[in-house]
C-alpha cells in the first residue's frame, strides 16, 4: 500500500513544504508506472464479480447467524470451521485446528426464512493413530458424513513445506481410522510436482452419480500446474478428482481460478477453491474465496460458481497441466451466480468472511432447495473474524 502521513500545512516551516513537495515529485517520478499498473488494475477489475442477468442458477439471502467468538463446547472452542455437511437432520463441520483435530455435530434450528439458533450436540476427536499410520499431520479442512454407514470421510492438507503428506481417511464415529484413499502421486509432498504449502484438499462432494463415490478438489494449482492466481488473468488451474467406493480415483478435471478480485494494500493475497458441491452428473456450485490483505472487513470476496464438466478433459493421467490448458486440456465451463458482496450489507455484522463450507440446506415450504455456508474465523489469529453462518434459496421461477 502506498501510505502518506496525514500532514497539516499550518503546523510545517516553509522549508519542511519544499522538502516534502520535492519528496513527493521524486516519489511519484519513480514509481508512476507502478502506480499507473494500480489505477489500470482498479478500472479493470470494477466489472470483476459482475453477474449476468440470465444465471442458470439464482440465489438469494434468507439469513445469516453468528455463533459467539468466545463461545465454548465440552471444554472445546468452537472456531475454525472448514466445511459443512448434512444428513437431513443434524449438520457437521470439522475444526481446523492441528493440535486438537475434531469434528462437531449442531442442529441449526430455522422457521421459515429466519435461523433462529445454532445447538452443538457432540465433539469429536480424531485419534492419533492417523497421522502415525499416515506419517503425515493434521490440517482438516473437509468432511462428509456416510449416514448408511455411519462413518466420515474427512480430508487434511497435511504439511506440505515439511513433507507431509495431503490425506483423505474415513473414520467411525468415534475418530478411530478406518481406511484411506489411494492417491495419484502428484499429490505428494515428496514430489516435485507436488501440491503448494496450505492449498491442497480443501473441498469434499459426494458424487451426484453414486452416493459411494466422493469428489475432492486442492484449493490452489499444483507446482507445476499453473501459477498461484494473480491480479491479472493467468492460466490457474485446480484438479478436481474423483474416488470410486475402492478408494481409487477414476476421473478428474482442471477448473481455472479467477484473478484477485481486490488490489491489496499489504503484500499478500490469494484465491481459490474452499468449498463445493456436485448438484448433477458433472455439475457443480463452487466457492472461490478471494483474499486482499490490508482491507479489513472487505477483506475478503466470495463468488459462487455453476460448474460444468461435462465437456473437460480427464486429467488423471496427466502429470503436469502447464502448457497444455485450452490446448490439449480443455478445462470445465464456469458460470458466476452469485457475489457475496451484494448481500454484504443485509448481514448481522455487515461483513462476508470467510467461507469455506457448503452443503443443501433444508428444503422451505414452498419447495426450494436451500444452501448453507460456513465461514472459518482463524481462531481470530491474525485480525478479528467471525464463526458465520449464512443461509441461501435456490429461487425457481
Amino acid at each position: 500500500m502506498i501510505k502518506f502521513t496525514s500532514l497539516k500545512k499550518e503546523s510545517l516551516p516553509k522549508k519542511s513544504h519544499n522538502y516534502l513537495n520535492a519528496m513527493l515529485f521524486y516519489y511519484f517520478r519513480k514509481n508512476y508506472l507502478y502506480l499507473l499498473a494500480c489505477i489500470s488494475l482498479t478500472f479493470i477489475s470494477c466489472g470483476a464479480g459482475k453477474i449476468p442477468e440470465d444465471t442458470s442458477i439464482k440465489l438469494q439471502l434468507l439469513d445469516d447467524y453468528i455463533i459467539p467468538a468466545n463461545f465454548t463446547f465440552k471444554n472445546s472452542h468452537v472456531g475454525g470451521l472448514s466445511a459443512i455437511d448434512y444428513d437431513g437432520k443434524n449438520y457437521y463441520a470439522v475444526c481446523d485446528e492441528g493440535s486438537k483435530p475434531r469434528f462437531y455435530e449442531f442442529n441449526i434450528k430455522t422457521s421459515s426464512s429466519k435461523i433462529d439458533t445454532i445447538i452443538f450436540k457432540n465433539v469429536t476427536y480424531l485419534s492419533s493413530n492417523i497421522t502415525d499410520k499416515l506419517e503425515s499431520k493434521f490440517d482438516l479442512e473437509s468432511i462428509i458424513v456416510d449416514a448408511y454407514k455411519k462413518e466420515f470421510i474427512i480430508s487434511s492438507e497435511g504439511a506440505i513445506d515439511n513433507f507431509k503428506n495431503p490425506f483423505i481417511v474415513r473414520v467411525d464415529t468415534a475418530g478411530q481410522y478406518l481406511n484411506h484413499y489411494q492417491l495419484p502421486t502428484y499429490f505428494l509432498a515428496e514430489r516435485n510436482q507436488k501440491p503448494r504449502n496450505n492449498g491442497v484438499f480443501e473441498g469434499l462432494s459426494t458424487s451426484a452419480v453414486n452416493s459411494k463415490h466422493i469428489w475432492v478438489a486442492n484449493e490452489l494449482p499444483l507446482v507445476k500446474d499453473g501459477k498461484n492466481p494473480k491480479l491479472y488473468r493467468t492460466k490457474s488451474p485446480v484438479r478436481f478428482t474423483l474416488f470410486n467406493e475402492n478408494l481409487k480415483a477414476t476421473n478428474q478435471f482442471s477448473y481455472l481460478l479467477e484473478p484477485i478480485q481486490k488490489i491489496p494494500y499489504y503484500p499478500f493475497s490469494l484465491n481459490g477453491v474452499t468449498d463445493f458441491i456436485e448438484i448433477a452428473p458433472l455439475q457443480f456450485i463452487v466457492i472461490e474465496r478471494a483474499y486482499s490483505a490490508g482491507r479489513g472487513k472487505k477483506s475478503n470476496s466470495i463468488l459462487l460458481y455453476k460448474v460444468d464438466a461435462s465437456k473437460a478433459t480427464n486429467t488423471l493421467a496427466i502429470n503436469e497441466l502447464k502448457g497444455k490448458i485450452q490446448k490439449e486440456v480443455i478445462p470445465a465451463e464456469k458460470e458466476l451466480i452469485f457475489n457475496f458482496k451484494e448481500i454484504r450489507k443485509q448481514l448481522k455484522q455487515k461483513i462476508v468472511d470467510n467461507i469455506e463450507g457448503i452443503c443443501f440446506g433444508p428444503t422451505l415450504p414452498n419447495g426450494n432447495k436451500t444452501l448453507m455456508l460456513i465461514a472459518d474465523n482463524n481462531f481470530n489469529a491474525y485480525t478479528k473474524q467471525i464463526n458465520q453462518v449464512i443461509w441461501l434459496e435456490i429461487v425457481t421461477e
